[in-house]
């Protein structure tokens, strides 16, 4: 008779096995956090609030490609300006080169003219004392005169030629610097031609590698399916702590990147954001609701949500404060928020410059 063989049992106990598989999930948590990579918010956060999370991630978060094209690109700008610098310079160079060779121009003419008339004086002056050579009875004052003239006429004509030849080497010259410069400066102009189009290439680069208000519009056309599904299964274990302000932990990154921005604008945020219901209930009270639970919030002396359907209750809203004040709609705080905000997965309910949310609610 043959037995079966008996399943063999692992003789680990169970709670082992949690224990270990725990474990590991918390290292990989750990190694995705190092990584830089945002982690889940919870384990019971909704899928579509961790997509929240995630578009606003790689939305705020540049592409290595990007961040390197970026660093590129300003080296190009830099070259460029240099190159700008170099076609200004090579200009004032042809400017005076060009005046230089008009001025030659005028000075080798002028001379030029000057030697003619002198050569001209000499003839005229050997003319003269060729007649009064042969005037009889023979004058011998006129000769010596026209003798004398044409000494001087022969200086002037020396003199004059030298001029001319002076002149004529500087024109040379002047012509010379002239096509160096007119070179130098179409040069110049082909690289800054060059350096131009490449920055403007790379330009239209980084604007296509640029995806974040692409990803900011989907994450926006999310926030309220976000809203509803996070109020469905919210645990106050979702939310954290972010310079004191307490959110979801799934609009925690995005809003530490807000503040953190703001602050290097020169604008310090903070404010408060998530509250118990028993606060909102706290709150409907004070601020005169004429009932707790059905009178609408536009009622209170200060608007103040229903228990139950504040996004503060979420973590989903910050009454945004900017140095210790609140918001007004004059506040710098306030304008930052408005040219920025956005970016950022965060939207302003109109009849409050300090209510910001994701929805707007």
């Amino acid at each position: 008779m043959t037995n079966r063989q008996q399943p063999r049992h692992d003789p680990r106990p169970a709670r082992i096995l949690r224990s270990r598989a725990a474990a590991i999930l918390a290292a990989l948590v750990v190694a995705l956090t190092v990584a830089g990579v945002p982690s889940p918010a919870s384990a019971t956060a909704p899928r579509v609030a961790q997509s929240w999370s995630s578009l606003m991630y790689h939305s705020l978060t540049p592409s290595p490609k990007y961040v390197q094209l970026r660093k590129t690109l300003a080296a190009q700008r830099a070259t460029l300006a240099a190159r700008a610098a170099q076609v200004s310079k090579g200009k004032v160079t042809q400017t005076s080169a060009q005046t230089r060779l008009t001025t030659a121009v005028t000075a080798d003419a002028a001379a030029r003219t000057r030697s003619a008339v002198a050569g001209e004086a000499l003839t005229s002056a050997r003319n003269t004392l060729t007649v009064v050579s042969l005037q009889r009875p023979r004058a011998g004052a006129a000769v010596t005169g026209a003798k004398n003239a044409i000494a001087a006429a022969a200086k002037a004509v020396t003199t004059r030629r030298a001029e001319a030849s002076r002149a004529a080497t500087e024109l040379k010259k002047a012509q010379a610097a002239a096509r160096t410069a007119t070179v130098g400066l179409d040069k110049a102009i082909t690289s800054w031609q060059s350096a131009s189009t490449t920055v403007r290439t790379n330009q239209q680069k980084l604007i296509a590698l640029d995806k974040s208000a692409e990803l900011a519009r989907e994450a926006a056309a999310l926030s309220r399916t976000v809203v509803t599904e996070v109020r469905a299964r919210f645990s106050v274990a979702d939310t954290t702590s972010v310079n004191g302000v307490t959110v979801h932990k799934n609009v925690a990154f995005a809003f530490r990147r807000m503040m953190a921005d703001a602050k290097a604008d020169g604008v310090l945020l903070s404010g408060g954001g998530f509250r118990t219901k028993q606060r909102q209930i706290e709150l409907r009270t004070i601020n005169g609701c004429p009932d707790v639970w059905t009178a609408p919030a536009s009622s209170c002396r200060v608007p103040t949500a229903i228990p139950g359907r504040s996004l503060h209750e979420l973590g989903l809203a910050v009454d945004i404060t900017a140095g210790g004040r609140s918001l007004t709609a004059a506040s710098p705080g306030f304008r930052w928020l408005v040219g920025h905000a956005a970016k950022y997965g965060f939207v302003n309910l109109p009849s409050e410059p300090w209510h910001w949310s994701i929805t707007g609610g």
